[in-house]
């Protein structure tokens, strides 16, 4: 199946990200870009929303906190990553993804906006992020009150993937985790043949995933082999969260997600993935300009609260 009509209109309109290396000079760039692709839509109604902060290790951490319509009695949390190659991406360039995941799921979503590269390299964000998850886990009924999940596009799924692995190693409950097109390999040591057959043309490219994964790093090649950068290394997945996994047809990164949700499944762990045909990198953030986005978005959170129900 060929790219969709609407996916190729906004390939075009948008173009490529902006030039490599990816250093200081071009990151507000590429963090201007992302919140591009969200001006201009009208906020998804939900019940409440709320900025605010959770503690962190370097201080405090924004937070962006969706309550649902109409909640009566416990709900689930879900506790939200977003994407930018770890380097851009905000509360506000995924607001109506979370707005929508808040609807759509009957969640209350917490909407986390940790440190960033080059500023920040690794570990810095995925601290941050496994902070808001233990702090949210650890006070429940301050938001849902019911089962807990993570969640996090891209960048951000790589995280949320990398919590749900030391959730099990730190015996905390987690009832499932969201993983949207997550790079899970970015040790070079495996073939992904994805990587080559849409490494251009597509808005996000092979040259770029191996610079944002170089910059998140720090520049360390040693820190990429690592399972809380590279999850898909992980020694073992055994009693890993249920996961739902949706990989794209033209994206770079699609391989990755789809060997790292047979690595799950052959653990033994409960997983829903699905390869959505005609969709690139980042479909999440297309669903109001993309029939085939919405489509996949609405199925992938589905597929979210039925196992979140108590």
């Amino acid at each position: 199946m060929p790219v969709e009509p609407a996916i190729t209109a906004l390939l075009a309109r948008y173009g490529p990200l902006p030039p490599l290396p990816v250093d200081r000079a071009h990151v507000e760039q590429l963090r201007e870009q992302g919140r591009a692709l969200a001006e201009d839509l009208v906020p998804i109604e939900v019940g409440a929303v709320e900025d605010g902060a959770l503690p962190g290790p370097a201080g405090e951490i924004p937070v962006r906190v969706y309550r649902p319509e109409g909640a009566d009695g416990p709900v689930p949390t879900v506790v939200f990553f977003h994407g930018g190659g770890w380097v851009a991406g905000d509360l506000d360039s995924h607001d109506q993804i979370t707005r929508r995941l808040c609807r759509d799921v009957h969640a209350v979503v917490v909407a986390v906006h940790y440190r960033r590269a080059p500023e920040h390299p690794f570990p810095a964000p995925l601290d941050d992020c496994l902070a808001a998850a233990r702090h949210v886990a650890e006070h429940r009924d301050d938001y849902g009150g019911g089962r807990l999940a993570v969640a996090g596009d891209s960048a951000g799924a790589n995280t949320a993937a990398v919590t749900a692995l030391v959730f099990r190693d730190e015996r905390r409950p987690l009832d499932a985790q969201l993983l949207a097109y997550p790079p899970t390999d970015c040790s070079g040591t495996r073939s992904h043949p994805s990587r080559t057959e849409n490494g251009e043309g597509y808005f996000l490219t092979t040259e770029t995933i191996e610079e944002l994964q170089r910059v998140y790093a720090g520049g360390d090649p040693g820190a990429l082999r690592s399972w809380r950068i590279s999850p898909l290394l992980a020694p073992d997945f055994t009693g890993v969260a249920p996961a739902v996994i949706g990989t794209a047809r033209y994206d770079p990164l699609r391989d990755e997600g789809r060997a790292y949700a047979e690595a799950l499944a052959d653990a033994g762990t409960d997983v829903f993935h699905r390869t959505y045909d005609g969709l690139v990198h980042g479909f999440l953030s297309l669903f109001e300009q993309s029939p085939a986005s919405d489509a996949a978005t609405a199925e992938l959170f589905a597929q979210l609260a039925e196992r979140l129900r108590p």
